[in-house]
């Protein structure tokens, strides 16, 4: 499982179905075919794109999009979300998170509430796809505990020598200044206006 196999899964899963739900079992049940060190090796490749889009320019878009406020948390499951389109989506919005404004799946949650969005479907967040290779390690193993440390004990295995950044990367900037935000991210200041969201 290089890092080339694991975009393809992710991409392979994205061609399957637009539902997470439906992504989440295809991905389980790929994965489950596999020797339990390719998944492992799957976490290890999420975990590091996940750190590779810890970055304030990023975290400012996904705040424009969620109307002005985006947790620790919720940035993490956007994060999630975005690998979960695709290495090219996910390539172009670490380089230039301002390109996330012409990609058809954020365009259609504009000038929408978040309250209409479809938490399976449309909803920048994907919390559980950071469960799904936990899941398929259990059922491979035999092990019926899906937070098994043996799992998580084997990514920090992996990841170990890894560097990730403690803090996002860049310089902090608030997505609620108008002027900043224009002069950040102005399309996506265009698309998503703070106060028709709250």
């Amino acid at each position: 499982m290089d890092n080339d196999a694991f975009w393809r899964l992710i991409e392979d899963s994205l061609r399957y179905s637009p539902s997470r739900s439906r992504r989440e079992a295809f991905l389980a049940e790929r994965l489950a075919e596999l020797p339990a060190d390719h998944i492992v090796l799957f976490q290890t490749h999420l975990d590091i794109a996940c750190g590779r889009a810890y970055a304030w320019d990023l975290w400012g878009a996904a705040m424009r999009i969620f109307g002005g406020w985006c947790s620790d948390d919720g940035f993490e499951y956007f994060r999630l979300w975005l690998i979960g389109r695709g290495r090219t989506v996910f390539e172009r919005a670490v380089a230039e998170p301002d390109a996330l404004a012409g990609f058809a799946e954020v365009r259609c949650l504009a000038g929408r509430h978040r309250r209409t969005w479809s938490s399976d479907v449309e909803w920048p967040e994907w919390e559980s796809l950071d469960y799904t290779a936990a899941k398929a390690y259990a059922r491979v193993t035999g092990d019926d505990d899906e937070c098994s440390e043996g799992f998580y004990d084997a990514v920090e295995v992996r990841l170990s020598g890894h560097p990730f950044p403690r803090d996002p990367m860049g310089e902090r900037w608030d997505a609620r200044d108008e002027a900043t935000s224009a002069r950040k991210v102005p399309s996506l200041t265009e698309l998503f206006s703070i106060e028709t969201l709250r």
